[in-house]
């Protein structure tokens, strides 16, 4: 199958590619239960970020970020974080590069809830020095594939968890050799108040470094996440490339 990824591909591929966009994941490395691997946040947005790729004309791969904002799970071994403005200051630094080789439509294809700061706080700075840049996001799937999916898809929380249903069900699709399904747990928390965001750090949630109920985790249901979502950003794409990324209202009175 041929790549899109530019940490496989010559100058010459790479020239020869016609690529006009690029996509890339921001991931993490940190303890995901006892039962995922540490990249998951990682593994899983890049392979997402793959196989968009594979739809979508002219899309390269950019080199994943493997270690993002991570200290609310810092109590948990083996975590590794980033500070914010590192955070920021890196994924400023990849979109830089990519406008100067000439590319400015760019898609972020985020894998961990610490980086949704710093993917806005960069976002906002490039396009303030680059007004020209079009940067499209997809801030958090673990969420989206529950909107997605028909009601029922999952059987606890709606698939949500750090290494919950969801996760653990999209990893036992895209990496089963990387999972050990018999350590998966069940926690879920109850005491949190609807409608009102607590800044929790994770060990005040859970002893075993997930949430949610990875107990009821399959490859199927993450087949099904895989597809919807992949469905969901290359048409997204398909749909800017469509207008020339001019996503300015038509209709204006």
């Amino acid at each position: 199958m041929e790549t899109h990824e530019l940490m496989k591909l010559t100058a010459e591929q790479v020239e020869r590619g016609g690529y006009d966009k690029a996509i890339l994941a921001v991931g993490s490395c940190e303890a995901h239960g006892k039962h995922l691997a540490s990249g998951t946040d990682t593994l899983v947005s890049h392979m997402l970020s793959c196989r968009v790729a594979e739809r979508v004309r002219g899309l390269l791969v950019l080199p994943p970020v493997t270690v993002g904002y991570s200290a609310h799970y810092d109590s948990f071994p083996f975590s590794l974080t980033l500070g914010y403005d590192t955070v920021t200051q890196v994924i400023c630094d990849i979109l830089e590069s990519v406008l100067r080789n000439g590319i400015r439509h760019i898609f972020l294809m985020n894998g961990h809830d610490g980086n949704i700061a710093p993917i806005e706080i960069a976002s906002r700075k490039i396009k303030e020095t680059h007004p020209e840049a079009r940067i499209a996001c997809l801030p958090a799937w673990w969420v989206t594939a529950g909107e997605l999916l028909p009601p029922g898809t999952f059987e606890v929380w709606n698939g949500l968890g750090h290494a919950g249903e969801g996760e653990s069900s999209i990893a036992y699709y895209l990496y089963p050799q990387w999972c050990q399904p018999e350590n998966a747990s069940c926690v879920v928390p109850d005491n949190l108040p609807e409608h009102i965001d607590i800044k929790w750090d994770f060990s005040e949630l859970t002893n075993c470094a997930a949430t949610g109920d990875a107990t009821r985790a399959t490859a199927e249901k993450g087949k099904k996440m895989t597809e919807a979502l992949v469905d969901c950003v290359a048409s997204a794409i398909e749909r800017l490339d469509g207008c020339g990324w001019d996503y300015r209202t038509s209709s204006i009175r």
